[in-house]
């Protein structure tokens, strides 16, 4: 009896299978393993993605406000100040001539011209020297003085004409013994009574007024040359019209000895 074939098994297939079969087992595994390791890569390029976006957006956002801020700002006079700022950083390039030479002249400090020299010019007359002016009273001494308002008789007119408003003086002189009244204007001082006070002159009181008195001077000077006039004068009170008339009087008995009648 013939024996039945004997069937080799090709033992050489099966680790092929196996290595086959394991391959295909393990392979999700290994390409889930793979595929687990590139989710972080992509994940993380993602997120540096939208935050770069998401940067770019606020820096646009920024911008916009500070636009919109300066613009109120400038509104109300906060604009100045920044555009001031930018002149300067700017070198002041299109500022004033003086600012460009100024920025020239540190950039060539050996272009600036020299600083001129100081010149000294004598003056011709010297202002500050004294001009003595001689008033004719140099040799008198003052024994009287009053502030008040001169008049003068018009008789064309037949009126009270104002001569002026200031010192009534009674001056004697030093040497001869004279004394005369004088009276100057307030400010211009020009003279509007100049007489010797002689023993005739009568002093009488204005009519209704305690503070006034008219008298007669037979040979006033104050306008050049001797002229006969009718002259009023009245004060503040009568109390300096008093002081007037006791110094009048004395006056006229100290020249009684040269105006003898």
């Amino acid at each position: 009896m013939a024996e039945p074939a004997h069937q080799e098994v090709n033992t050489s297939n099966e680790p092929k299978l196996v290595e086959s079969e394991t391959k295909l087992a393990t392979e999700p595994a290994a390409l889930k393993e793979e595929s687990a390791k590139e989710t972080p890569a992509e994940g993380s390029f993602l997120t540096e993605k939208a935050t770069e976006v998401a940067s770019t957006a606020a820096a646009t956002v920024t911008s916009a406000a500070t636009g919109i801020t300066d613009n109120v700002f400038s509104m109300f006079g906060g604009g100045a100040k920044k555009e001031k700022k930018e002149d300067e950083d700017r070198g002041d390039n299109s500022g004033s001539a003086k600012a460009q030479k100024a920025a020239a002249a540190e950039e060539n400090p050996e272009d600036e011209a020299p600083e001129s020299e100081d010149v000294h010019f004598e003056p011709v007359i010297r202002l500050t020297e004294k001009v003595d002016v001689k008033t004719n009273e140099e040799l008198e001494e003052q024994t009287f003085k009053m502030r008040a308002k001169l008049f003068k008789f018009v008789k064309d007119t037949q009126e009270w004409k104002e001569r002026g408003t200031g010192d009534v003086r009674f001056l004697k002189h030093r040497e001869n013994g004279k004394t005369r009244l004088v009276m100057r204007r307030d400010k211009t001082l020009k003279v509007c009574a100049n007489h010797y006070v002689v023993p005739d002159m009568k002093l009488s009181p204005n009519v209704g007024s305690d503070r006034s008195w008219v008298w007669n001077a037979a040979a006033d000077v104050s306008e050049g040359e001797p002229e006969a006039q009718t002259l009023a004068i009245r004060f503040a009170n009568s109390e300096n019209a008093n002081l007037f008339k006791e110094a009048f009087i004395k006056a006229q008995q100290e020249n009684e000895v040269f105006f003898k009648a």
